[in-house]
């Protein structure tokens, strides 16, 4: 598939002008591109579809993302990904972890999402975590006690990432581990952006009990450089579609249940 520039393709202005707010925002969406560009959303996603189609995005519901595999999505645009699925995801996750247990919840908009259903009937827990939003979310229960790992803060989205952060993780051994990753490959590999956020996830799921992998449909769309895990070393993956064939045979072989919430 091409990834050329705008310059050497016959790009229209518009499409110009649409690409490089892509390029700037990370998302796109419809409604706003037809406001900011005075046309219809039926030409913006005509548009989206044609810059899809030559390499330059990739379309999710109600717009587009560009198709970087070396930098993230900003926060913002990632909180504006698969809302409606990450609830349902949660929701299962919550469903997976029983009241008077202990777990690491790391970095990622899906698994904030889990900690706020932690919060509305689960009671005795002991969490672990190295996100402040995750820290935000969980200290309004009284009946949930929270340790906060040190280390680099992350301006971007509040995690806490690096060398000491994965030091403190590794002096915990919990019942259950909520991991998020940026990519998930139909062979059953989990990568990430970030080497030093990495390390601390792979603290995690080498300090846990059992390893609850969340992730939403958009991560297998998705490349990131940096190996974070393989299936292998997961007990429950909970996603939002239909999974590709290749990776439930993967799960299969490595003893993985799949949750679909779609």
């Amino acid at each position: 598939m091409s990834t050329e520039s705008p310059h050497s393709i016959e790009l229209n202005l518009r499409q110009k002008e649409l690409w490089r707010i892509a390029k700037s925002e990370g998302l796109v969406q419809v409604d706003r591109l037809a406001e900011k560009l005075n046309v219809t959303a039926q030409t913006i996603r005509r548009d989206l579809n044609q810059l899809t189609e030559i390499g330059l995005l990739q379309r999710i519901h109600g717009g587009a993302i560009t198709r970087d595999s070396v930098v993230n999505l900003g926060y913002g645009a990632r909180k504006l990904l698969a809302t409606e699925g990450k609830a349902r995801i949660a929701e299962k996750a919550a469903e997976l972890i029983p009241n008077d247990c202990s777990l690491f919840i790391n970095i990622g908009t899906t698994t904030e999402q889990v900690a706020a259903q932690l919060t509305r009937k689960h009671e005795g827990l002991l969490v672990v975590t190295n996100n402040l939003n995750v820290l935000n979310i969980l200290v309004q229960s009284n009946h949930i006690e929270v340790f906060i790992a040190g280390g680099q803060i992350r301006r971007q989205d509040g995690g806490i990432v690096g060398d000491a952060t994965a030091d403190f993780v590794s002096q915990f051994r919990v019942d259950y581990a909520v991991i998020g990753g940026s990519s998930i490959e139909k062979e059953g590999i989990v990568t990430d952006f970030d080497w030093r956020e990495v390390r601390v996830a792979q603290a995690m799921i080498q300090h846990a009990r059992t390893v609850i992998m969340v992730a939403d449909g958009n991560k297998f769309k998705r490349k990131a450089p940096i190996f974070l895990c393989e299936l292998n070393q997961i007990d429950h993956f909970i996603t939002d579609i239909k999974v590709p064939k290749r990776f439930l045979d993967y799960a299969s072989k490595s003893d993985v249940t799949v949750h679909v919430c779609d």
